[in-house]
């Protein structure tokens, strides 16, 4: 009897053991990357997650045309298909500012303003099986996980890695960078074709993850069926390590292309050419006549900067103003990201650790 006892103490222990090991072999990624959750400032945390991401999964699915498709997906994947929510994200428009320029050492820098009337920003540094390792940001406000959510405590940090699916600017290993701005207009984005869909969120996910450069981006925009976040217009701002720079835009579901080292929020291209250009907006000329003043050449210092002087200072009421600022090294690919202007708190981060 006491045998029969000690060999089935032994089994269960066994089971026990083995049910541990599936599972951390199922979540462990997750649950790492969950528990890697800081906050680094008022509004801005940083995670980093390797291991599966997904993405190619979901292309294999055909993508989703809407944030709350996109988002379900990202649930039912980091529950391994146990949860299939319905999730509804938030609609509201944003006003942003980019600008790229070349160094005195033939470097190539991007800055990038993230403009928003609410957000808690969640800086992700995926290193995924498959495609390149990347640094991105999103806005975990889109998602409606409810009010006064905030990337803290496990279950949240969890929540928090649907960024892997979604980015609104981000670097990658080779260098290549983005940056999704209103367009101008609230004229959405429909493509329907034959091809896989992608929310433009989801897309700078898509792109971080297999372009190297931009041509490469711009061969897997046209591979895929665009459709806009937030039922408003949008541009991309991209540039590479080569010092490649244009801006993405899409007129009547036509993918235009202009090659710009400026954007805001107004169009560039000659269909629609300043449509959403607002009296007293004077971002992006104050971007273009830096950029003329120094023949497109600045260091890490006078970028910031000019970027800087277009930041938006916060309104009581009316406008929280801009949420994070980054600037991106694209020749040695690494990030340094400001919260809230706090311009004398940076937070620098390096691709391939």
């Amino acid at each position: 009897m006491k045998k029969f006892f000690k060999i089935t103490l032994l089994t269960v222990l066994v089971l026990v053991v083995l049910a541990g090991v599936f599972m951390w072999m199922a979540f462990g990624s997750f649950v790492k990357g969950a528990m890697s959750a800081e906050k680094l400032d008022d509004g801005l945390y940083y995670m980093e997650y390797k291991g599966d991401d997904g993405f190619d999964a979901l292309m294999a699915k055909g993508g989703f045309e809407n944030t709350d498709q996109l988002a379900s997906y990202a649930m039912e994947f980091l529950s391994k298909g146990h949860y299939k929510p319905e999730v509804k994200s938030g609609n509201a428009d944003f006003g942003c500012s980019a600008l790229t320029v070349k160094t005195p050492d033939g470097g190539v820098l991007m800055g990038r303003n993230f403009d928003y009337p609410s957000a808690v920003g969640v800086i992700m540094h995926v290193i995924p099986e498959k495609g390149y390792e990347s640094i991105s940001t999103f806005n975990v406000e889109f998602y409606g996980f409810g009010e006064g959510y905030k990337p803290e405590g496990f279950t949240n940090q969890y929540l928090a890695l649907s960024g892997l699916f979604v980015a609104l600017d981000g670097i990658n290993e080779k260098g290549f960078a983005m940056a999704d701005l209103m367009a101008g207009d609230s004229i959405a984005t429909h493509q329907r074709t034959n091809k896989p869909d992608l929310t433009t969120t989801g897309a700078i996910r898509y792109l971080l993850n297999n372009a190297a450069n931009v041509d490469e981006a711009l061969e897997l925009l046209k591979g895929i069926d665009m459709h806009s976040d937030v039922g408003f217009a949008h541009h991309f701002a991209m540039a590479d390590a080569s010092g490649k720079s244009v801006v993405v835009e899409y007129v009547d579901n036509q993918m235009v292309v202009v090659e710009s080292p400026a954007l805001a929020n107004h169009y560039l291209c000659d269909a629609k050419h300043n449509v959403g250009r607002m009296e007293g907006d004077n971002r992006y000329d104050l971007l273009c006549e830096r950029y003329e003043q120094t023949g497109g050449v600045m260091d890490k210092k006078t970028l910031t900067e000019a970027i800087k002087d277009v930041s938006q200072p916060e309104v009581e009421g009316k406008f929280l103003g801009t949420a994070w600022t980054m600037v991106m090294d694209l020749k040695n690919p690494s990030v340094t990201y400001y919260s809230r202007r706090h311009f004398d708190k940076p937070f620098h981060f390096k691709l391939g650790k």
